[in-house]
């Protein structure tokens, strides 16, 4: 049993022309062998881009991609032609055995959180959906489950006992509990076996709650 904490100002900040990335694992130049994955997670990237901007066409495999849009739109060429996913939207990119695709911004200050899970069964055939509008709950690979969760100043929610659970402040602040001072954006909770916990919101926030069997 554990609980960790990531504050998101000890991540890894990539900046190129119109792009700031910050990477909350190991990834690229930045080399860090106890910070490599967590469970089935592999990448947790936080990305603002200018209008226009972003990552021009690149191949990826054996992953399943989850993509949260915080603000803006973001323009996603790929396995499903030219789609956008407009703010407050879920996007899944299952890879298969390989892709090429593209994510540029479709709006001033788009920002999206990204997730790389490693698909030890990748189907053969890539695949890209974006759920509804108002959906806010996916599970993306057996035993993997991905929420939004939007709570209102002081409203708490309860993350369930897991395997392991990712609790990562998108949006707002938590108030400080038994586990730590006060979470801020770009914080995040890492817990392995431990039991429900309840979080409770300083002011309007929205968290992405991983959660994964094992």
């Amino acid at each position: 049993m554990s609980a960790e904490i990531r504050r998101g100002t000890d991540r890894f900040v990539d900046k190129q022309p119109g792009r700031v990335t910050r990477h909350s694992f190991a990834f690229g130049d930045s080399y860090d062998a106890d910070n490599l994955r967590f469970g089935p997670m592999v990448c947790h990237d936080d990305h603002f881009l200018a209008d226009g901007r972003g990552f021009e066409t690149h191949r990826h495999s054996g992953l399943v991609i989850v993509t949260y849009v915080a603000t803006g739109a973001l323009a996603h060429t790929g396995p499903a032609g030219e789609t956008t996913v407009p703010a407050g939207s879920i996007a899944v990119l299952r890879t298969g055995a390989g892709v090429e695709h593209s994510e540029v911004a479709a709006a001033p200050q788009t920002r999206f959180v990204q997730v790389w899970l490693s698909d030890e069964q990748p189907t053969a055939e890539p695949t890209y959906d974006v759920l509804p509008e108002g959906v806010s709950t996916v599970e993306p690979l057996p035993g993997a489950r991905f929420d939004v969760v939007r709570l209102a100043d002081g409203e708490t929610c309860t993350v369930p006992p897991a395997a392991r659970a990712h609790v990562y402040v998108v949006r707002g602040a938590l108030l400080r509990s038994s586990l730590a001072e006060p979470m801020q954006e770009g914080d995040a909770f890492r817990f392995v076996d431990e039991p429900a916990r309840d979080l409770a919101a300083a002011v309007a926030s929205t968290l992405l709650v991983w959660t994964f069997a094992g």
